[in-house]
This record gives C-alpha cells, structure tokens and sequence, in this order.
C-alpha cells in the first residue's frame, strides 16, 4: 500500500487528524511518509495549510500542495473564484505517483468529502484513486447521519471498483450518546469495510510529542497501529 487516499464523508470530521495518524504511526513502524493535499482552500499564502498541521502532529514527513485558494469553498468554486488554475484529478495522481517513487507511503487527502469537486470538468478525489489504483480510508463521524454518508461513500467507491480500506471515527467523545455507541457496530455493515480505528475528542490539541506516542493506540495494524476494533466495540457497547 504505498499510496492511501483519506476521505471524509464530509467536511470537519477530523480527516487532518486522522492523516497526521496515520502517518504518525507508519513513521514509529518505520516507514518515510509523504503528505500530498491536492488543493488547500480557505487560507492565505501565509497561513499554515492542512499538510502543515500533519507535519506539525505527525513529525518528520514530506509535506506537499499542489494549489491553494483562499476561500473557504469546495476546489472547483474556490479557484474559479480566485482567477486561478484548478487542481485536476490527473495532476493529482502523477504528483502522488512521483512522491510514491520516494517514500514508504504516500497520504493524499482529499477536501471535504469524496465528490467535492476539484475542476470545471467535475473530476474528483475518487476519479484520483482511480487513477492511481489506490485505496481509500474513509474518515466518518460517530453520530447521528453518518450511517447514510458512509454508506453513500462506500457505495460510490464500489461503483468505481475503487478499495474501500476501512473507516476511522474522526473524533470519539469522553461520553458517546446512544445514537454513536450503535453506530460503532452499524459502521462496518454499511462501509462494507473494516472499522480501522477511532480517534479520541481533542486528538488534535494534544502536543505533537503525546500526539506521536498515543496514535499508534488509535489504529488498527492494518494502518501500523494498536488498536482492536473487538474491544472498543465491546466498551462502546449500549450498557457497557
């Protein structure tokens, strides 16, 4: 798996978080990492963008962007209206692609969700992983609606005979509701797709030190980490 595409099943459910993770992780196994954020809207030329945060969170990684706009607006609208190039999706690939040539594991975060649209043509993160054969790790919420988003993503990834890696809980509360304890087993039903890790509420604000050292306890081997999807299921069980 040298190149994984991360997703969201929309936007602000910690798909940053979950890639400096990620790539936190595969850094304590070992591996070089290479973070590629296909386009970066909504800050200026000055301010810390998404792959920054990761490098921040996540330590030594090759960071990348490949445009950056500065409303805070899908790709597509947000380059149109800058006056600018858009970010296609086979730019996208061969930049990932390049880095892959370099590194252990390539990261390319999407923005927002699956089918936001990065060009006036319409082409997309998925039309990317298309591309670039690779899979996809999609970041969900736990609460109340993610079970009909994931399942969108899941079912569009399937259409596309694209992997579907699994699903990561973007950020899990100290006190989970009914609604996202149930979900925990629902989750996977619906991806068709393993649950591959939860992180915890504040994951974010942690000191990149603890941030490095507790990851790895967040993700399941599969994605270099710790974490058992049997016993979190079981704590996070209704009455548990």
């Amino acid at each position: 798996m040298p190149i994984l595409v991360i997703t969201g099943t929309g936007t602000e459910v910690g798909k940053t978080v979950t890639t400096a993770a990620v790539a936190a992780s595969a850094l304590t196994a070992g591996r070089s990492v290479a973070v590629l954020k296909a386009a970066q809207t909504g800050v200026r030329p000055d301010e810390r963008g998404d792959a920054d945060e990761v490098a921040r969170l996540a330590g030594a990684v090759t960071t990348a962007e490949l445009a950056r706009y500065p409303d805070p607006l899908a790709p597509a609208t947000a380059a149109r209206r800058a006056g600018r190039e858009p970010v296609r999706p086979r730019e996208i690939a061969e930049a990932a692609a390049k880095l892959a040539t370099e590194h252990d594991l390539v990261l390319v975060e999407g923005a927002g969700g699956l089918l936001v649209r990065f060009d006036e043509a319409g082409g997309t993160l998925a039309d990317a992983a298309e591309l670039l054969r690779a899979p996809v790790l999609v970041v969900a919420s736990p609460g109340l609606g993610t079970l009909n988003t994931t399942e969108l993503t899941a079912r569009e990834l399937r259409s596309r005979k694209v992997e579907l890696l699994g699903v990561v809980i973007g950020s899990w509360p100290d006190s989970p509701d009914l609604a996202m304890r149930c979900n925990v087993t629902d989750l996977p039903d619906v991806a068709g797709a393993p649950l591959l890790g939860a992180l915890p509420a504040g994951a974010g604000s942690l000191t990149p030190a603890d941030f490095r050292a507790t990851a790895p306890g967040w993700l399941a081997p599969r994605l270099d980490g710790t974490w058992q999807a049997e016993t979190f299921r079981e704590s996070a069980a209704p009455g548990a």
